[in-house]
């Protein structure tokens, strides 16, 4: 490359950087300094206060030491005091102010070093001048990038050399030095404290992402463990209708052509049915069948699906466990849909589990009640008798009762009870199998009261 296209290729970069400066530092842009979450304000407070402490101290000194008008003094010293107040919501216009003050306040000061007592002042930085742009710098580098700050450090560098070195000649107390070690002291501050504090916001967004997901998951999780017991439910009532078809013909004398053709067609499809169910069923089970109840454990994935028969089983095995169990039963028994039923006995399971594990040395009460339009369960525990271990579950019982009781088109309460106990009460809807039923549809709400229930 010539001599030309180098610089070419130099003049352009020094055109990008004066660019990319005149980007960072030319703007005012706000950036509220955000509350402190302990401290709330108080940062705000003492920073107000210092910069009202700057602006006297720095007018003393200009007007004893530099040898300046009380006018001019003051004003220059407001400006530095100000800087730090500004620098709380706009910084890099803060920085510009504070570096302008103190600017203009070692050119008077240079005026006058050879003017009694003008021998004793600090050049070119005072001491309010120094702490103002210490505390505009802290600011500054706690709420811009890294970059940002390092240009208006190396700025402050250059004008401070360019004061002291160049221009200045024999001071009295040349300050230069001690300023700039100050400055970029706080400046690294200030970008370690922003960094970390971008971590921790980080961190709380992945954090929340992860319990997001892992919520997520496990609803997705719940359900396909539903959606695996009810296969089975859908598989059992397919089978059976693929057996009536078949059978249906041989219950007939002399069946015409067309009953024997419509019974083998919802034959071959109920098989049909059956053969895709039981691939989607073990695909489900592939992924591990789990076990969560006293008495499932252990079992065979392939077994049939529970039903309120077993509910004393479960109770039985709840009781063992430690837990002391009554079941009641109210309204006349009746044959209920498959899913209903399992539904019942999962939710009876689940929150005996839950009794278990958080209520220990409690009693626990299951009334199961059959009315006319749908099945209604109700467990209550006691408080508890003493502090309940940690649990190594997910602790996420309540959400399938809530997809269960959904799926079924039923309502779901839980909560604690005013002794210190907690209840679960579900209501699962289910179409009257009388037609000469008393009651009717207005006779039966979802959830009785509390008094008359627990009078019963």
């Amino acid at each position: 490359m010539t001599q030309k296209g180098v610089r070419r290729v130099f003049g352009g970069r020094v055109l990008d950087g004066l660019r990319t400066l005149r980007e960072d530092l030319w703007t005012v842009r706000a950036d509220p300094l955000p509350p402190s979450t302990r401290l709330r304000r108080l940062p705000h407070t003492v920073l107000c206060v210092a910069a009202f402490g700057i602006t006297l101290g720095g007018t003393a000194q200009l007007t004893d030491n530099g040898s300046q008008g009380l006018g001019s003094g003051f004003l220059t010293a407001l400006a530095q005091g100000g800087a730090v107040v500004v620098a709380l919501r706009r910084p890099i216009p803060a920085w510009w102010l504070s570096t302008g003050a103190t600017l203009v306040s070692a050119l008077m000061i240079h005026a006058r070093l050879g003017v009694p007592p003008g021998s004793e002042v600090t050049w070119p930085w005072t001491t309010a001048g120094i702490l103002a742009q210490l505390l505009v710098l802290l600011l500054l580098a706690l709420r811009v990038r890294t970059r940002v700050a390092a240009e208006a450090l190396g700025l402050t560098v250059l004008v401070t050399y360019f004061l002291e070195s160049v221009w200045g000649g024999d001071v009295a107390r040349p300050t230069g030095v001690l300023a700039l070690a100050l400055f970029t002291v706080v400046v690294v501050l200030g970008t370690a404290l922003r960094g970390r504090r971008e971590a921790r916001v980080e961190l709380g967004r992945q954090t929340t992402l992860t319990a997001e997901e892992r919520a997520r998951r496990t609803l997705l999780e719940e359900r396909s463990r539903i959606a695996r017991e009810l296969h089975d439910v859908v598989a059992h009532h397919m089978s059976v209708i693929s057996i009536q078809a078949q059978v249906a013909p041989h219950l007939v004398a002399d069946p015409p052509p067309e009953l024997r053709e419509n019974l083998e067609g919802i034959r071959q499809n109920a098989l049909e049915a059956l053969t895709e169910l039981r691939r989607v069923l073990g695909v489900l089970r592939s992924e591990g069948p789990g076990a969560d109840a006293p008495d499932d454990a252990g079992a065979d994935p392939h077994s049939p699906q529970p039903d309120l028969e077993r509910l004393g089983a479960l109770v039985e095995n709840t009781r063992a466990a430690g837990l002391r169990v009554t079941l009641r039963t109210v309204g006349a028994r009746r044959s209920l849909p498959s899913g209903v039923q399992l539904s019942a006995y999962r939710i009876v399971q689940e929150a005996l589990s839950n009794a278990l594990r958080h209520a220990p040395g409690a009693s626990a009460r299951v009334d199961v009640e059959y009315v006319p339009y749908g099945l209604r369960v109700r467990i209550v525990n006691s408080r508890p008798q003493r502090a309940a271990p940690a649990s190594p579950g997910a602790g996420h019982g309540l959400l399938g009762m809530r997809e269960r009781v959904a799926m079924l088109g039923g309502d779901l309460r839980t909560g604690p009870e005013p002794d210190g106990g907690y209840q679960v009460s579900a209501f699962i809807p289910v179409a009257a199998l009388a037609e000469g039923s008393e009651d009717g549809p207005d006779d039966v709400l979802p959830f009785p009261d509390p008094q008359k229930d627990d009078s019963a």
